[in-house]
């Protein structure tokens, strides 16, 4: 009798255990904003599922899934480069899903490549377009509206850009690849060089000063950055922001680069049925809407409307973004990073 009681009471602890991992999910993320909070804690709300995060920088989370192996507690994996992704993806860090509502709703060339079975292993969220600012004092609109034009003899010493090998611009080069060809996109690489005021440093915020300050008259950067500055309560650097010519570049042509911040079921994840849930809640209007309105995101769901003063303002509420496939970004970096040592692109 005694023993019959021991092992019921273990049976019932392990139901319970069992029924409380059912409500929790374990997201290693590389998302650092304090206005994701919101977004966690309203799909805790809506579903009873608690999330417990880790924080890392994206290679700093790939590095800890490596290590972990078949023993990490991982269930969703949220990264914020298209190529690390990628990576993560090729190193089977991902437990590819079938999810029809994340299907409808995320476009084909911001997911990855179905496999055999036709799953897919990580889905594009939100997108940062990388696009040029410009001092409209020292250049005009159409000496700057095209990627290609920034490698243009006429820009010398006058551009500025943060590290080549930094994910956002492998990701920008990796189109450039896709849109270019090899000997195209070195040349270009080159003539970039040829053009920059000072050698790459500092992050994208960084560059946008440096055009403000008369530093340079031409930078790259990601448009949450500038609309950053742009929904700044320090009036001196809305101010900057607001003095600066902006581009979307390549509207007549192939359209402006976006990277994704993505996100995807750990490949030992525990609890994947929570983890597709949690992923089918990052697409729906409300967490769309709270990755453009809290963190000057692009949703990726088409004609999502949206009520960001900073992003309707650098764009009109709306722009041409490129449409080749993000995978295949991630495939040409490889060979980019060799052009980039070959052109002393550092």
């Amino acid at each position: 009798m005694r023993i019959q009681k021991i092992i019921s009471v273990v049976v019932a602890l392990c139901w319970m255990g069992a029924t409380n991992a059912q409500n929790v999910i374990n997201l290693y993320s590389a998302r650092h904003y304090p206005t994701d909070e919101a977004l966690y804690s309203e799909f805790t709300k809506a579903t009873g599922i608690a999330i417990q995060r880790v924080d890392a920088d994206d290679a700093g989370i790939l590095a800890r899934l490596r290590t972990e192996g078949s023993s990490s507690p991982a269930d969703v994996i949220l990264l914020v480069d298209a190529s690390r992704l990628w990576k993560a993806e090729t190193e089977g860090l991902f437990l590819p899903v079938n999810s029809k509502v994340l299907e409808a709703a995320v476009p084909v060339h911001l997911r990855s490549k179905p496999n055999g079975q036709g799953e897919i292993a990580w889905f594009g969220m939100s997108t940062r377009a990388r696009i040029v600012v410009y001092d409209k004092l020292k250049v005009d609109r159409q000496q700057v509206d095209a990627y290609e034009k920034l490698a243009n003899p006429k820009l010398k010493g006058q551009l500025c850009i943060r590290s080549g090998s930094h994910p956002y611009n492998l990701s920008l080069f990796g189109a450039i690849h896709e849109h270019m060809g090899s000997a195209a996109t070195e040349n270009w690489l080159k003539g970039m060089v040829s053009n920059m005021a000072r050698s790459p440093k500092g992050g994208d915020t960084d560059q946008i000063k440096s055009v403000a300050s008369g530093e340079c008259a031409v930078a790259v950067t990601n448009t949450y950055y500038l609309a950053r500055m742009l929904r700044s309560n320090n009036a001196a650097e809305k101010s900057m922001a607001e003095s600066l010519g902006v581009v979307f570049p390549n509207q007549g042509s192939w359209g402006t680069h976006v990277n994704v911040a993505g996100a995807a079921v750990a490949r030992y994840s525990k609890n994947s049925a929570a983890a597709i849930k949690f992923l089918e809640y990052l697409v729906s209007p409300a967490a769309q809407n709270h990755f453009a309105n809290g963190n000057n995101e692009w949703p990726v769901v088409k004609d999502l409307k949206f009520d960001n003063p900073a992003l309707k303002a650098m764009s009109g509420g709306e722009f041409k973004s490129e449409v080749i496939p993000i995978s295949a970004v991630g495939m040409n970096q490889i060979k980019v990073q060799q052009m980039l040592d070959r052109v002393g692109f550092k």
